[in-house]
């Protein structure tokens, strides 16, 4: 489990300060002391206002840039917190103040999981300080994280790298595919072609054997009055046949009964 608490040992050092008379009479350190106060008291904002009203009378003060650091983390505004812990390191002339800062650098990267910026501000705090337990075991715990990052970087690269490979596979396979049906549909477009061809080539050969096997017509060896007498009846069953045929015309279409 990592380790995100804040350094605060600028606490302890103000408050020791006061016990001077100087200290006392200083408008800065009134205002740091109010802070903390309001700091202990968990009101982070209204202790944010003491440190800045601290920094306006000396803007120089490291102590009021640190302590108004913590203010802002307790706040969660880690950007704004890291702002001033820079600060500090820049106006402190106290190297546990400055090893505590950078500390405190490293935790708000942290927060952001910027797991490279908090490697080496936890390295920078080890440097000034080495006996840092907390720094060594957060520097710990975020090389791990950032491993761990890179690793599922890894594994999603790999993971596209093989879906768009795959991808590329399956396009080729399709083109081939398409071909393949394209040349499978040409040729039985021709073995269609082909065999409607046969087809008609029988249809005409056995339409010639047909009219090969169609009887010659024989003379009539009917005498003229016969062939009268048939002309006739052929003529009254064909206006039979025509007024039977005009008949059924004529009739209505049925419709379905309406029950």
């Amino acid at each position: 489990m990592k380790i995100t608490f804040i350094k605060q040992t600028c606490f302890i050092i103000a408050i020791m300060l006061s016990g001077f008379s100087a200290f006392a009479q200083n408008g800065t350190n009134k205002f740091i002391r109010k802070g903390n106060e309001l700091y202990q008291k968990q009101l982070f904002s209204d202790a944010e206002a003491n440190y800045k009203k601290a920094l306006e009378q000396n803007a120089q003060s490291a102590v009021g840039s640190y302590n108004l650091g913590n203010s802002l983390y307790q706040q969660k505004r880690y950007d704004d917190a890291r702002t001033q812990y820079a600060n500090s390191l820049k106006t402190a002339d106290n190297n546990h103040i400055k090893s505590d800062a950078d500390y405190n650098i490293g935790n708000t990267f942290m927060e952001a999981k910027k797991w490279e910026e908090s490697i080496k501000s936890y390295k920078q705090a080890l440097k000034i300080n080495p006996s840092d337990e907390d720094a060594r075991y957060n520097l710990a715990y975020a090389q791990s994280m950032l491993k761990k990052q890179q690793d599922n970087k890894d594994k999603k690269d790999n993971k596209d790298k093989n879906k768009d490979k795959n991808k590329d596979k399956n396009k080729d396979k399709q083109d081939k595919d398409k071909d393949k049906d394209k040349n499978k549909d040409e040729k039985n477009k021709d073995q269609n072609k082909d065999q409607n061809k046969d087809q008609n080539k029988d249809k005409n050969k056995d339409k010639d054997q047909q009219e090969q096997q169609k009887p010659e017509p024989q003379p009539s060896k009917l005498n003229k009055q016969e062939a009268e007498r048939l002309l006739q009846a052929l003529s009254q069953e064909e206006k039979k046949l025509q007024d039977k045929a005009k008949k059924i015309k004529g009739q209505p279409v049925p419709v379905e009964k309406d029950w």
